[in-house]
């Protein structure tokens, strides 16, 4: 498929999740145009038809890159409606997590489909559980006993991805992480997880359905698809 149905097709899935992005996207090119207009028109010392041409792709190009802007936007966040609610969407959004993080899918599950997710990062290691909040809170005490056998001078949090109190939306899953703050270097970073390979060599493993938070359209479109 090319770029350009990629991105009409990733445009009809999120229109039946937000309704409103066409007007989103308009509004964005009107005013991100009109900002590039003016800052195009009042910069170039030149004449006033050089400045008029100038301010006009200026505006057309910041009218172009604030609509792609707020579209990109809008179309992650219809992905993640999509799959909340479904099994294994916490793994799925840490998969957004890039250079300097390091997630592994259900460490820690049980028979009725309660998943702990690890992330090792600069906070630490931090642990995701998802499911039902009585059974995840022995679960998830159940995983800091473990990590704290191989990792003990390394900070543990707990993160409960959800709608309740005390928990975490799926779409602030990835900021509320980033927001933990740095605890260790990167140098130790390599050490824990180190560390962490003895104790993983000994965990059955579990396969989750596949298809990871997109950070393109076409990753968007198979999301939004349930795959």
């Amino acid at each position: 498929m090319s770029r350009r149905g990629q991105l009409l097709e990733t445009y009809k899935m999120t229109r039946e999740v937000d309704t409103r992005i066409g007007l989103w996207m308009a509004g964005a090119f009107l005013l991100f145009g009109a900002v590039g207009f003016g800052l195009f028109w009042v910069l170039p010392p030149s004449d006033g038809t050089f400045s008029l041409v100038m301010a006009i792709i200026g505006g057309l190009l910041f009218g172009l890159l604030g609509m792609m802007v707020v579209f990109s936007r809008r179309a992650q966040r219809a992905a993640f409606n999509r799959l909340e609610g479904q099994l294994g969407a916490g793994a799925r959004a840490l998969t957004l997590l890039r250079r300097g993080w390091k997630t592994d899918e259900m460490v820690g599950f049980t028979k009725q489909q309660d998943m702990v997710h690890r992330v090792v990062g600069p906070p630490g290691i931090v642990l995701v559980g998802e499911g039902n909040p009585h059974r995840l809170k022995t679960l998830l005490a159940s995983e800091r006993r473990k990590h704290e056998r191989v990792a003990s001078e390394t900070p543990i949090h707990e993160v409960v991805v959800g709608s309740g109190e005390g928990q975490v939306p799926l779409p602030k899953l990835v900021r509320h992480v980033q927001k933990l703050g740095r605890k260790v270097k990167p140098a130790e970073i390599t050490d824990i997880l180190n560390r962490l390979k003895a104790l993983d060599a000994q965990r059955p493993k579990i396969p989750l359905p596949r298809g990871p938070m997109p950070t393109s359209m076409k990753g968007m479109r198979g999301n939004m698809r349930g795959r």
